[in-house]
């Protein structure tokens, strides 16, 4: 059944899967506006259950369905993140949501970030309902999604092959597989690695509006420490604190953007240390982190994908300290690109001690830049988003060949395994 035959327009519905964070917001938020500004009778929808997503600013022709919120516990179940009722009825509700606004928005392309089935596969029926009228659906992956050996279990517990063959015409990849290829060591048919496209990783620039914020201590240029949306980055923080703490020469100032979901005490007690420096300064959050990484004379973070994409893209030298738990992804990805000099690594050790710290934040000035690597390709993850959605909407309902034998450049294509 086809509901959108005569639409001058064309229509975008992505899926983002979020739980707690920043990191799948922000991606989708960049694909979506690269492709409105880039076609001018597109229209993009995001189905979000981030709680802030309404404190970023989406261009003309792109909006946004806020789904309520579940939050993952530390033993790996869910909970509702601010409904005071039992999560199966908060994920009935997501579901429902989800699928009543992809049967009314009739979308001519569904993207999915990163969850094939989405959260607790609360997008399967989105997906059976979609395959039925021929929308091509895409799968959306980050460069690194996990080591193997935890993927694979999760993956088998999800079920989540299959999915990849029954609903999905192609896998953007949003990374180079000579950096990092996310279904490596996984046993997938060879019909669905056929139809993986390494897009390259999407490039950044400065809003149109990017005046950016006014400090109130310190003065450019500084040194940038963000820790994404800060639920888990207070060791980096305080590390960082207690080297400037103990080393009062050090030759640049800090600009440390805590994150909107670390917790208030925790903020709190970093923002009174800050205030007894007089060369850190603290803020909460920014959506504009663009501006102010383009400012930093380096950069120090824990290695998130989108965060790596701006380092790459403001030529920025970085200080990637990696974590370790729950996934792996973000060492994985940090010791890559420092094995090829994109960046600088640091791990910690469980000690932290401030002098570490110290010396590394001396030296890092001194990096080379990630532009003195040459990897082509590396920031052409907008160019080619643009191009493969322009192809699958090219080809339409009509055209499709679901989760078949569908093709993708050979310059994009992944690797034979």
């Amino acid at each position: 059944m086809e509901m959108a035959s005569g639409r001058k327009d064309r229509r975008i519905l992505i899926y983002s899967h979020d739980s707690f964070g920043l990191g799948h917001l922000r991606r989708c938020r960049e694909i979506a506006h690269t492709l409105v500004e880039r076609r001018k009778n597109l229209s993009v929808l995001i189905l979000s259950g981030s709680p802030i997503i309404g404190s970023f600013d989406f261009r003309t022709r792109v909006d946004f369905v806020r789904i309520p919120g579940v939050i993952k516990l530390r033993n790996g179940d869910y909970t509702s993140l601010a409904l005071h009722i039992d999560v199966e009825q908060t994920m009935a509700i997501r579901t429902s949501i989800i699928e009543h606004t992809a049967r009314v928005y009739d979308p001519d392309l569904f993207l999915v970030d990163k969850e094939p089935l989405g959260l607790r596969g609360e997008v399967e029926s989105t997906l059976a309902l979609l395959k039925e009228r021929g929308t091509p659906c895409i799968l959306g992956l980050r460069d690194v999604m996990d080591d193997p050996h935890l993927l694979v279990p999760e993956w088998e517990r999800k079920n989540v092959v299959p999915a990849l063959t029954s609903y999905y015409d192609s896998i953007w990849v949003y990374g180079l597989p000579q950096i990092c290829d996310p279904l490596e060591g996984i046993e997938i048919p060879a019909s669905v690695r056929k139809r993986m496209a390494f897009t390259g990783y999407l490039g950044r620039k400065l809003p149109r509006r990017s005046g950016g914020r006014l400090l109130k201590k310190i003065s450019e240029p500084y040194l940038l420490i963000t820790v994404g949306g800060g639920g888990d980055g207070e060791e980096i923080v305080d590390w960082v604190l207690r080297a400037y703490e103990s080393d009062r020469k050090l030759p640049y100032p800090a600009l440390l953007v805590l994150g909107p979901f670390m917790a208030s005490g925790l903020q709190g007690d970093f923002e009174r240390r800050a205030q007894a420096l007089p060369d850190v300064e603290t803020i909460t959050f920014d959506s504009n982190l663009e501006a102010l990484m383009d400012k930093a004379i380096g950069v120090v973070c824990m290695g998130g994908y989108n965060t790596f994409c701006e380092v790459l893209s403001f030529d920025k030298r970085a200080l990637v300290i990696p974590r370790t738990e729950p996934r792996l992804e973000q060492f994985i990805r940090a010791s890559k690109a420092s094995e090829l000099g994109l960046v600088g690594m640091l791990l910690d050790d469980g000690e932290r001690k401030a002098r570490t710290m110290a010396t590394a934040l001396r030296a890092l000035p001194q990096q080379p830049l990630p532009s003195d690597v040459v990897v082509p390709g590396l920031l052409d993850g907008r160019d080619n988003v643009t191009k493969l959605a322009r192809q699958w909407l090219r080809r339409g309902r009509d055209g499709l060949a679901i989760a078949g034998g569908s093709e993708v450049p050979a310059a994009m294509a992944a690797p034979r395994s």
